[in-house]
């Protein structure tokens, strides 16, 4: 089974920062590429970032030097972390993996950057 449980979302004034955690089952972080989506209200999901098996990063324009995608493969854990958030970064975040054609979804954890 594959499961994906988000953690860590909140409200943050702007300028403030959160961590975000997703735990992953089994040994989906040193197999396969994880992702981080983002899904904000009247607008389509967006790859955030992802990181990939071997290390590599990548992000949105948008988020590019201000969020950090890493990886603890003995927690099963990714995690994004978000420095200067401002309210355009308000979504609900979604962690996200690929196996062969499947797409595997976590339940999402609401992040609110508010004054």
């Amino acid at each position: 089974q594959v499961q994906l449980v988000e953690s860590g979302g909140g409200l943050v004034q702007p300028g403030g920062s959160l961590r975000l955690s997703c735990a992953a089952s089994g040994r989906l972080l040193s197999i396969n590429n994880m992702n981080w989506y983002r899904q904000a209200p009247g607008k389509q999901r967006e790859l955030v970032a992802l990181i990939t098996r071997g290390g590599s990063t990548n992000y949105a324009d948008s988020v590019k030097g201000r969020f950090t995608i890493s990886r603890d493969n003995a927690k099963n854990t990714v995690y994004l972390q978000m420095n200067s958030l401002n309210a355009e970064d308000t979504a609900v975040y979604y962690c996200n993996v690929h196996i062969f054609t499947t797409s595997y979804w976590g339940q999402g954890t609401q992040v609110t950057v508010s004054s």
